[in-house]
């Protein structure tokens, strides 16, 4: 048996796609032939990042989206489908981060992260399936959720209440939308270097973190880009409900 990994001439939407990991997942599925819809809020930056996946010959074009809006998710998939045919794959990927004590967070910093990383998922996996129902087409939703939703650290509780929540979400909606043959599937990633986060890992406190990864390393933002086209493609034509987490064994270090 051969497994399809083939994703070529495919549209699939990213949100979050102008910056860190939605940019890199954009980039990565551009290179895999195709046509990605860039989705964010920071149009004018989209649109110069598309424009520089365009110029290397990938197609790739931004659209304006609000995760938060539901008319903004509606005219945003409809856009999509208008300029770059049906999407099929979704990547859930759009998310905000309030680091502080579970004390001092506000309803306002707690609403907001709310807002965005579950109910933004939520308003995009319906939409989405929606359009998907109703041109009779197949698809696959990856959603980024994120091992503090599977484990818990201190002064991120509304963002490992979220990331539990979209892992919840991903294994309810991969049961109700198995009979329109649509997919749904979560990656869990661990400690990533970014550009957000390099300095802290450089600090003593960010060394001890990375000690508990029993790989004593920080991921590659490569190293995410099996798992997703693994569930982005006909390769997991049979895996729905599923959290491939990667983590370098975070998960399975001793507490």
């Amino acid at each position: 048996m051969t497994f399809n990994f083939d994703l070529a001439d495919k549209t699939v939407l990213v949100t979050g796609a102008f910056s860190g990991l939605g940019l890199h997942f954009s980039k990565t599925l551009a290179a895999q032939g195709c046509r990605v819809a860039m989705c964010g809020r920071r149009l004018a930056l989209g649109q110069t990042l598309a424009q520089s996946l365009s110029d290397e010959g990938h197609t790739a074009h931004a659209f304006e989206l609000d995760v938060t809006e539901a008319n903004s998710v509606a005219r945003c998939i409809e856009a999509v489908a208008g300029k770059l045919g049906q999407p099929v794959v979704l990547v859930n990927n759009a998310g905000v981060a309030h680091h502080s004590p579970a004390l001092a967070t506000t309803d306002e910093s707690w609403n907001q992260t709310i807002d965005v990383n579950l109910n933004g998922v939520w308003r995009m996996t319906r939409a989405f399936a929606a359009s998907l129902r109703d041109a009779d087409a197949p698809g696959s939703v990856v959603n980024i959720a994120s091992i503090l939703g599977l484990r818990v650290a201190q002064q991120v509780t509304a963002y490992a209440v979220c990331k539990a929540g979209v892992i919840q979400m991903t294994k309810a909606l991969a049961l109700e939308l198995a009979r329109y043959r649509i997919r749904v599937n979560a990656i869990a990633p661990g400690y990533f270097e970014t550009d957000l986060n390099r300095d802290f890992f450089e600090t003593e406190a960010g060394a001890q973190l990375v000690k508990r990864i029993p790989q004593r390393r920080l991921g590659a933002l490569s190293e995410l880009d099996g798992p997703l086209l693994l569930l982005a493609s006909g390769a997991s034509s049979f895996m729905t409900g599923s959290v491939v987490t990667v983590d370098g064994g975070h998960l399975v270090s001793s507490l």
